[in-house]
């Protein structure tokens, strides 16, 4: 199964290439950037790496994951995994979340950080709260417990379109872990190791960051269960 990676980035000039470096090409058949309107030398960081460059001009990380899934269904890809452009995943660690899929026949498989090895403080309070209380809804609502909402995954990409993804923003996560219980697709979570990023986080180092995060997933969560 030809397999592509899709990493939304934005202002991740330093990261970006070890990124790119650390990816398992032998598994991976292209690397997609999607640049979301980066003020620094992101693109050419990560074209000089070796990636697919695509330009994304709609703010927000769900934006930029629907412009490479967009150009992904273009080149036939049977597998998307999705990544941080920040370094804080480890990206030779795709194996544990693509071989449940080509081996196992899962549909989605998570990559979760609760469950795997953390450098001390790299996972910060309000993402461990959010996802916390992200689970403990989900679980009541949908009657299945996810312990993250972490960005490092791995779907088929039929089944990804199938779940008609529209969130342009942070709740592009939980919107895909929701709708992917809705559509009783074969879920798996995985245990991954996690590392301080690179850089400050512009979701969770902020206050406000944090804050308006939290309330989009919450909303997603929310107009997903009205739906029902």
């Amino acid at each position: 199964m030809r397999a592509a990676v899709i990493i939304p980035a934005f202002n991740e000039e330093k990261a970006i290439p070890k990124v790119i470096k650390d990816i398992p090409k032998e598994l991976i058949s292209e690397i997609i950037v999607v640049n979301n309107n980066s003020t620094d030398g992101t693109a050419e960081a990560a074209a000089r790496t070796g990636a697919t460059v695509l330009e994304e001009k709609i703010k927000g990380y769900g934006s930029s994951c629907l412009k490479g899934v967009e150009y992904a269904v273009s080149k036939e890809y049977e597998i998307l995994i999705f990544l941080d452009g920040d370094y804080s995943d480890y990206p030779e660690e795709i194996e544990f979340l693509i071989n449940p899929i080509i081996q196992g026949n899962y549909d989605f498989v998570i990559g979760s950080r609760i469950l795997g090895k953390r450098e001390k403080d790299a996972l910060l309070i309000q993402s461990r709260i959010g996802s916390y209380i992200s689970g403990f809804l989900i679980k009541i609502f949908w009657g299945f417990k996810y312990t993250d909402l972490g960005p490092f995954r791995a779907i088929k990409t039929e089944k990804l379109l199938d779940l008609k993804m529209k969130d342009k923003w942070f709740g592009w996560t939980v919107e895909m872990q929701i709708k992917a219980l809705k559509k009783n697709l074969k879920i798996l979570e995985v245990p991954v190791s996690y590392r301080k990023r690179i850089g400050k986080s512009k979701v969770t180092g902020t206050l406000k960051g944090s804050l308006l995060a939290s309330l989009i997933i919450l909303k997603v969560i929310f107009l997903e269960l009205f739906r029902d």
